[in-house]
């Protein structure tokens, strides 16, 4: 059985869960979904789904960066869409990360609802250097 160790920064939200921000396990680093929350406040940063998923993207990178990783690593990720109108607009502000790099994988699931009103949940799998 391998180690496990959990991934922590103050960059991102706190968790607001008994969970971990990420897990690095395997090889591989397995962040928590992550909303629009201001690092801060716990705020829910915007109304808009642009302006929500800017921020869980860089959400996203702060909790990479915290395990010595980027965009470049993701290998995976799943997007969780409130309203699958918001497609075209999320798949523009998402796209910006990863310009110049290699694609991940990618999954887009439509829910009921996400946490805390969010319109937008994205998670990561990036590979260990």
């Amino acid at each position: 059985m391998s180690a496990r160790e959990a991934i922590h920064t103050a960059t991102a939200p706190a968790a607001i869960g008994p969970y971990s921000q990420a897990i690095a396990a395997g090889g591989f680093v397995f962040t928590s979904g992550q909303i629009a929350l201001d690092p801060v406040s716990g705020a829910l940063v915007d109304a808009e789904v642009g302006g929500q998923t800017r921020q869980v993207m860089a959400n996203l990178a702060a909790v990479l960066a915290a395990a010595g990783l980027t965009f470049g690593d993701v290998v995976k990720t799943t997007i969780f869409l409130v309203d699958m109108n918001d497609f075209a607009e999320v798949n523009a502000v998402y796209g910006e990360s990863f310009a110049g790099e290699i694609a991940p994988a990618r999954s887009t699931v439509a829910v009921a609802a996400l946490p805390r009103g969010a319109r937008v949940e994205i998670e990561a799998i990036a590979q260990s250097r």
